[in-house]
């Protein structure tokens, strides 16, 4: 009977033991599960319904090369507003065909997108936005205002938009914009588009006739 007691009591200690060495053994830095950074912007999307789309205005490289001009696309719809943010930057990103020009560089990624209380937009890209950009100024605008341009011209909400370079801060693309701070909508490098031609075969406006003098008997 002692011996199954002890028995007991010792497989309780080894037991108890083994608790103690796993829990102690444990590395010092280890404080349970971490919660990643930004929850709301590396949130993945939330999936569209099938086929639902909207109309948005993406801006492309205009003909003359030095502005830009807005194309009226359908890109998926997006449940909420970061989710919407990211749909419509991931379409500016795509690569295009002729005739459209893309003034991104070929390859820049989303990576993430937070957007503040105040309508402030951080996109951040992958590195490709400028590694592979071509330098100059006006380049270096046309790049950084097709995004600007398309967040803050499609969402109401978004007052201002703040480009990270693969989650960093950077001082500036390719040296010549500022880019510490958000930056808010300028459309002054989007190109108007021309009004469209009359008909050839249209009829032509009526014509007031001129007022004629009343006579009296």
């Amino acid at each position: 009977m002692m011996q199954r007691v002890f028995g007991i009591i010792g497989l309780g200690l080894i037991t108890g033991g083994l608790a103690w060495l796993i829990f102690a053994g444990l590395p010092k830095w280890y404080s349970g599960p971490r919660q990643p950074a930004m929850v709301a912007s590396a949130a993945p999307v939330p999936s569209a319904p099938t086929g639902r789309k909207i109309r948005a205005r993406l801006f492309y490289v205009a003909d003359d090369g030095a502005s830009l001009v807005g194309v009226e696309r359908e890109i998926p719809y997006g449940e909420g507003a970061i989710a919407q943010a990211k749909e419509i930057i991931t379409a500016q990103l795509a690569p295009v065909t002729d005739p459209l020009v893309s003034a991104i560089p070929v390859g820049t990624k989303l990576q993430a997108l937070f957007i503040t209380n105040t309508g402030e937009a951080f996109v951040d890209v992958s590195p490709e936005i400028m590694f592979a950009h071509p330098g100059g100024s006006l380049n270096e605008m046309l790049t950084i205002y097709t995004l600007v341009d398309a967040l803050t011209a499609n969402m109401p909400a978004v007052t201002a938009v703040q480009l990270l370079v693969n989650g960093k801060e950077v001082e500036t693309l390719a040296g010549h914009v500022d880019l510490r701070r958000p930056l808010a909508r300028n459309l002054e490098w989007v190109e108007e588009p021309a009004p469209a031609p009359a008909a050839p075969d249209a009829p032509a406006p009526p014509t007031a006739e001129p007022a004629r003098p009343t006579q009296t008997p």
